[in-house]
């Protein structure tokens, strides 16, 4: 891990591998960059692979305070420019990711090789789902971190992943139980205000792919399909045996799909 200053924050960083095209992981909430890990493995040696711990995820710094999705773009944009990344990325988002890649898309396409989403959604918080992520923030300062990782887990996975795979499962809820409370606050508190993307959808014209657990409860595979559906010529990907966490129930189907897209 390197740790690099991104604008007003420092970041860490897993940076590997140093040929073909920069692959940007964006990870979810409430995780951090190791999420990515059978992704880095598989591509490191096709990539550059580029895996950040989000600001207040991680090792990376904390701020307090709602977290914007668009905040997080800049400092994306600002850890590529003190990475000295000139070429166009493919930016890989998974779930908070994906809001965050609709913000970093809005700003900085000219960067923006190609757009891979996993598990996300564009459309904005209802104000029942926005309230409710108010008040597990508020849970969260008061109570720690394990406190957010008892309500997001359960909604993580597939079953065949709670069956088959608990070890996934305790090393995700690890994952979780050791973020700064105050940093998934304050993205808890971003993401509640985060801004409908729909109307983003149909100006993105670079290659897309659109990747989700055939079982996840979160960003639906009805959901994400009409997000595929509103990208000019996106591919699409439901994934077997994966809640909203493909990306590690199921990585070879994953790892395929994107290898493919990429034209490894």
């Amino acid at each position: 891990m390197q740790h690099v200053r991104a604008g007003d924050i420092e970041l860490a960083v897993s940076t590997q591998g140093d040929q073909g095209h920069p692959l940007l992981l964006v990870h979810g909430f409430p995780l951090d960059h190791t999420i990515w890990q059978p992704q880095i493995d598989f591509f490191v040696d096709h990539c550059r692979v580029i895996a950040p711990d989000l600001r207040g995820f991680g090792q990376s710094g904390v701020t307090t305070g709602a977290l914007t999705m668009e905040q997080m773009a800049d400092d994306l944009a600002a850890l590529l420019d003190a990475l000295e990344v000139t070429d166009k990325v493919v930016f890989c988002g998974l779930s908070m990711g994906g809001y965050i890649g609709w913000q970093f898309w809005r700003k900085y396409r000219d960067r923006v090789l190609a757009i891979i989403m996993c598990d996300t959604r564009a459309i904005a918080d209802t104000p029942e789902a926005a309230s409710g992520r108010k008040k597990l923030a508020a849970t969260t300062l008061k109570d720690g971190s394990s406190a957010a990782a008892e309500i997001m887990l359960p909604k993580m996975f597939a079953s065949a992943t709670w069956n088959e795979q608990p070890e996934l499962v305790e090393r995700v809820r690890a994952m979780m139980q050791r973020n700064p409370p105050a940093g998934i606050a304050a993205a808890l508190e971003g993401m509640a205000i985060r801004p409908d993307a729909r109307e983003l959808l149909a100006t993105i014209d670079v290659p897309a792919l659109v990747v989700v657990g055939e079982e996840d409860s979160i960003s639906t595979v009805d959901e994400m399909r009409e997000i595929a559906g509103a990208i000019p010529d996106a591919g699409w990907v439901a994934v077997p045996k994966a809640g909203h966490l493909a990306v590690v129930e199921n990585p070879a189907v994953v790892n395929e799909a994107i290898a493919e897209f990429i034209t490894l």
